[in-house]
């Protein structure tokens, strides 16, 4: 949602008209990706009455206050007096981060925050993780209540970063009591550049399936997602949520909606391959990742909509939008090729990528043995 002209906001904000009433809103992560646009959702609607943005850089949102500086720092409990709600979206899932680095940044940023929060006499934090923290399993429900347990591993890219944030929250209003916490659990999230292992899974020239495997896909376009955390700071929803479109894809219903064929391999080949991949390097996803494209793990979203928020795009409209967007990338196995790499690697895909891998991994252990 973009922000009113300038010159309108000013004549608004010096109007004779009585002052905005509603909550003073601190976003961290504020300058990029669903940081920036909340930011400006917020600072143009007329229920809020300030925005507080948070980061490293100053972004482009005109109508907010900025406020430079790492999440880390203790020093942000003063940037956040005088606000009555936080949303903490300076997270790093970046698939080339280092995973340590990452997770010294996601852990230690939360608990500064949460801890700041509460010092600075802030009511209301409200947390962004994924509908990944349910896992993927075979026996999940379709879809799954966001009371269901969660049973995801740290296996996948950044989802033992958000369990340790799901746990944080958990703590939070006891260690601090007083304090809010509201965890907003978006499925695959699709829009604003963003770029995940599973949305790089349609640039492949095919899409791996996993024989015996049951995918079902639910997307959740940015929009939405920043719709359902100004839900939150407005207080019309609270407790964990799950957001996404309603319903679900099939495989084969993704498959004949995006023209993009399939490649079929036993489970033991496409995980075992796709392990030593990362193991030596080449590839920056897990063998973890998988099991997000193997099963299901769609959400209700019913707590949402008993407070009356509706998503505005559905799963066929966000997969459209993510087939837009990903044209004329290509990625092997989860790794983003350059054009030269892309032609060599052409139409032999994804599959092709780890079957010859491992091919090669078995190869090169019989020639040690040799030796």
């Amino acid at each position: 949602m973009s922000s009113p002209d300038p010159q309108v906001r000013a004549a608004r904000n010096h109007s004779t008209s009585p002052p905005l009433r509603g909550p003073v809103v601190a976003v961290t992560g504020a300058a990029s990706g669903v940081g920036a646009m909340l930011t400006e959702r917020l600072a143009a609607s007329e229920e809020i009455k300030q925005v507080i943005a948070i980061d490293e850089r100053r972004g482009e949102c005109e109508g907010a206050q900025w406020q430079i500086l790492d999440v880390r720092d203790p020093a942000i409990a003063e940037k956040l007096r005088g606000a009555d709600v936080v949303v903490h979206l300076a997270l790093d899932l970046d698939l080339e981060t280092d995973a340590a680095a990452r997770t010294a940044y996601n852990v230690r940023g939360t608990q500064t925050v949460l801890t700041a929060a509460a010092a600075a006499g802030v009511h209301r934090v409200v947390l962004c993780t994924s509908a990944m923290v349910y896992g993927a399993l075979p026996d999940n429900e379709l879809p799954l209540s966001e009371d269901a347990e969660l049973r995801a591993t740290a296996e996948a890219t950044g989802v033992g970063d958000l369990l340790e944030i799901e746990r944080l929250a958990r703590r939070a209003p006891r260690a601090h009591p007083g304090l809010n916490v509201t965890v907003v659990r978006p499925g695959v999230l699709v829009g604003g550049g963003t770029d995940t292992a599973l949305t790089r899974y349609f640039e492949s020239p095919r899409l791996l399936v996993v024989a015996g495997s049951r995918p079902a896909w639910q997307f959740c376009h940015v929009e939405d997602l920043c719709s359902a955390l100004e839900y939150a700071v407005l207080e019309k929803v609270e407790g964990e949520l799950a957001v996404g479109c309603d319903g679900w894809l099939e495989q084969e219903e993704v498959e004949e909606l995006s023209g993009i064929r399939r490649m079929e391999l036993p489970s033991a080949v496409a995980l075992g391959a796709a392990a030593r991949l990362h193991r030596i390097g080449l590839t920056p996803s897990p063998a973890g990742d998988l099991a997000y494209t193997m099963y299901p793990w769609v959400v209700s979203g019913s707590r949402m909509h008993d407070a009356g928020w509706r998503p505005q795009w559905t799963n066929e409209e966000v997969l459209a939008e993510l087939l837009e967007e990903v044209a004329g990338r290509h990625t092997v196995a989860g790794r983003r090729l350059g054009r030269k790499d892309a032609t060599a690697a052409g139409a032999a895909g994804a599959t092709v990528a780890l079957l010859g891998t491992a091919a090669l991994v078995r190869r090169a252990r019989k020639a040690r043995r040799r030796i």
